[in-house]
């Protein structure tokens, strides 16, 4: 049975801008499975960077990663973008009345974390495996631990933060991964020309330093598994 990890912007910016493109095509060749990103994301990674000198390259790159058939739409598994736009705008206006902070709603993700967690829905339906690659602390934490999000925001906001509690069911049975657990997987099937015994150490660190949400802890956890 097909298996699906899901891109959202967050993790594929991660890797980019850490020049990790070669390894995730070596992850590709590997993985018993399609690499899928939503219309939305692609809109996110690709289409607009293309119209903006400062983010061209970066297109370009994902571009290739795309023509090239690594990155695929979800057409590919027989879904289309209407059943999925219909899903991500159910699941958008759930997330963002959720929390009422300083008496209004609070926005707290978009139309492209919204549209990974549609799709993901969608392929739960039709059994087919599926995890969300989302370096983003919020979306995660709203499907795995909303209650620590209502914390989040408040810290964030500076303000006490209400929620919804009826609405979290709509977000559970989501699951999660970050650049951070794909550079390990690269580490551990040697996908990485580089040799080094701060190797594992300096992936880590370089994923976190470019926006993926993971502790000092949290890596030197992996490390001792490494």
């Amino acid at each position: 049975m097909e298996k699906v990890i899901i891109f959202d912007s967050s993790t594929l910016i991660s890797l980019s801008m850490n020049g990790l493109f070669p390894e995730i095509i070596g992850l590709k060749k590997i993985f018993k499975g399609k690499f899928i990103i939503t219309s939305d994301v692609k809109k996110e990674v690709i289409d607009k960077p293309l119209t903006t000198k400062r983010f061209e390259l970066e297109g370009l790159k994902l571009k290739q990663l795309f023509d090239n058939k690594i990155l695929e739409l979800p057409i590919s598994l027989n879904v289309n973008d209407k059943d999925i736009l219909k899903k991500t705008n159910e699941l958008l206006d759930i997330a963002n009345n959720t929390f009422i902070g300083r008496g209004k709603e609070v926005h707290i993700i978009d139309s492209g974390e919204a549209s990974c967690l549609a799709l993901s829905q969608i392929l739960n339906e039709k059994k087919i495996k599926n995890v969300i690659a989302i370096d983003e602390r919020t979306t995660r934490a709203l499907g795995e631990k909303p209650e620590s999000l209502e914390r989040l925001l408040q810290r964030k906001l500076h303000t006490r933060v209400n929620s919804k509690k009826e609405n979290f069911k709509f977000f559970k049975g989501f699951k999660f991964i970050r650049s951070a657990e794909l550079v390990y997987v690269v580490y551990k099937k040697g996908l990485m020309k580089l040799k080094s015994t701060a190797l594992l150490d300096a992936l880590l660190y370089a994923v976190k330093f470019k926006g993926c949400s993971i502790s000092d802890k949290e890596i030197s956890e992996i490390k001792k598994i490494g």
